[in-house]
């Protein structure tokens, strides 16, 4: 029989034990949060000001940005924290806090990336419906789906990663609290727990891919069929953005998911796991505006407008004075 321990906290083991290299990945990665919190805020700030990005794309990615940001701020802060510390330990409860908020905000990116290839298909495949068929209300409705979905499915997950039992051995081999490293470790309740996470995140990539991917193959079919060449160009640059997006998140999850937890997977998910904890959340906003016609336009009229105010107020300082 197993000597099963009473957990209270956990040790993070993180990307290295060097000082000199953690000094550095602490300023890089303070850096690159800066970025993503920056991006992220003033991509929301615009679409929300700008009367060009009232469409649905624009709606659904605000929250694909609010997300990220979430994403990005749960587990960054505790790395940078024990970049600095010496302890590098977190709290049993904040372990499973930090677990329920990640798998439910992997599941609402996913899906939120399933219903923007949705928002595109209708878009180019049903122009003259678009409007209304993608009202406010089936926006609205749309987008609530991956939030319930997710937050409901992270607690069933989280549930069972409270059934797991550990006999001593406290130290994650990771850089935040993620079930391949928690299920390496642990030495009861791995069997069920290892199957469910495959299962959930087999299910939940497949179906969300498949949406995807059939949105997209329909786009293409509907691209080769228009006439104008401006328009082919339009809409695949339209399209560019969020399948590079695609591509990126899911490859990343799937290679950290989809395979049975073992020291070498363990130590390559570490490497995977800070792109689409951190990279990913800072490149988005980079993706979808460096290309969109629509965000350049908005974000100049953004500048002139902030011009135009400093302006205005040097203006009436010097009548005043």
């Amino acid at each position: 029989m197993p000597n099963f321990t009473d957990v209270t906290e956990f040790i993070l083991l993180g990307l290295t034990n060097r000082q000199e290299l953690q000094v550095l990945f602490f300023v890089v990665f303070l850096v690159l949060y800066m970025i993503t919190l920056i991006g992220n805020i003033g991509m929301i700030i615009l679409i929300s000001i700008s009367p060009q990005l009232q469409s649905p794309m624009y709606f659904f990615l605000s929250h694909l940005s609010f997300v990220d940001i979430w994403f990005s701020s749960n587990v960054t802060p505790k790395m940078l924290e024990n970049l600095l510390s010496a302890t590098k330990t977190i709290s049993y409860v904040g372990c499973l806090v930090q677990c329920y908020f990640f798998i439910a905000l992997v599941h609402v990116e996913v899906y939120i990336l399933a219903v923007m290839a949705f928002d595109r298909y209708m878009a180019i495949c049903n122009p003259l419906l678009y409007g209304s068929k993608m009202s406010r209300t089936v926006c609205v409705r749309l987008i609530s789906v991956p939030y319930v979905y997710g937050f409901s499915v992270s607690l069933i997950c989280t549930l069972w990663t409270y059934g797991l039992y550990f006999c001593g051995n406290f130290e994650i081999n990771h850089f935040y609290c993620a079930d391949p490293p928690l299920i390496k470790i642990a030495c009861g309740g791995i069997h069920i727990k290892e199957y469910t996470m495959i299962v959930i995140a087999g299910i939940n990539f497949t179906y969300s891919l498949s949406v995807v991917l059939v949105s997209y193959t329909l786009i293409v079919v509907a691209v080769l069929r228009m006439r104008s060449v401006d328009g082919r160009r339009k809409a695949f640059s339209t399209c560019g953005s969020h399948l590079t997006a695609v591509t990126m998140f899911y490859g990343t999850l799937i290679f950290m998911y989809l395979r049975r937890p073992t020291e070498e997977s363990v130590e390559q998910g570490k490497m995977v796991a800070v792109f689409y904890t951190t990279v990913i959340p800072m490149l988005n906003p980079m993706i979808y505006s460096l290309r969109n016609k629509d965000v350049k336009e908005a974000v100049n009229k953004a500048i002139v407008k902030v011009n135009l105010g400093q302006r205005k107020k040097s203006q009436c300082s010097t009548v005043n004075e």
